[in-house]
């Protein structure tokens, strides 16, 4: 369900959606624990362990964090040893693989409904993450999902990672969409928001069953907040969608 915010402001109508880019992380996956246990770990290589106050910050960090490459969430954490950043990365890069190949990936009850109804429906899927190429292809041959996007982007493919609109306008160049205004950016972070926002998207949604608050996604700048990933069809298919957050 999505709710308008514009109370006696008519807003112009939202140009139709030829591409979705969808944050795979948690929007698509769904396992927040995962990717929590993998920073844990990876943190603990290089000495900060549970219990400490440097944990403690260190993790609130990974939180406010969420959505961008993981390289960068861990050189804000050991911002004066690069040495350090990159092993840790390569543990939590490990660390994913490991628990995925022991346990596999179930994404979200409807998700895969989800992506069969936007393509067949003749929009793009284009899956946005800060994972390496490695573990993206490691996630996507795990679900089955080779042939259900059309492009899936991480940092290494395009530059940055998010905030920085980099792999969203790699995944315009790639899929030969016109404007900017014909793509939605889907996702559960505030820096999801922040770069779709950057990138010029026509929608900007923020998913409440993921890491940040309604409010932060609202402040990312999020166009519409959406309960869950099963009800974005109602927002991309319908033509006169109307820019809006949730108020309640």
């Amino acid at each position: 369900m999505v709710h308008d915010h514009t109370e006696g402001v008519t807003v112009p109508t939202v140009a139709p959606i030829r591409l979705v880019c969808l944050d795979l992380a948690v929007t698509t996956i769904g396992d927040i624990a995962l990717i929590e246990r993998a920073f844990a770990e990876a943190i603990a290589t290089q000495g900060i362990v549970p219990g400490t106050g440097a944990y403690a910050r260190a993790m609130v960090h990974v939180h406010r964090s969420r959505g961008r490459s993981t390289i960068d969430v861990f050189r804000g954490i050991f911002p004066a040893n690069e040495a350090q950043a990159q092993a840790a990365n390569l543990t939590f890069e490990r660390s994913c693989e490991g628990t995925i190949e022991r346990a596999g990936l179930a994404p979200p009850p409807g998700t895969t409904e989800v992506l069969d109804k936007l393509r067949g429906s003749g929009i793009r899927i284009c899956l946005i993450t800060g994972l390496s190429r490695t573990t993206l292809s490691r996630v996507l041959g795990t679900l089955g999902w080779v042939d259900k996007v059309d492009l899936a982007v991480c940092p290494e493919d395009a530059g940055r990672g998010r905030p920085w609109p980099d792999m969203i306008l790699h995944s315009v160049l790639r899929l030969g969409i016109d404007d900017v205004r014909h793509v939605a950016v889907v996702g559960e972070t505030e820096s999801d928001m922040i770069a779709g926002r950057r990138a010029g998207a026509g929608i900007t949604a923020g998913i409440l069953t993921g890491a940040h608050s309604k409010e932060r996604l609202i402040s990312g700048g999020a166009s519409h907040i959406l309960p869950a990933i099963t009800t974005l069809p109602d927002l991309i298919l319908t033509t006169d969608a109307q820019p809006a957050v949730g108020t309640h």
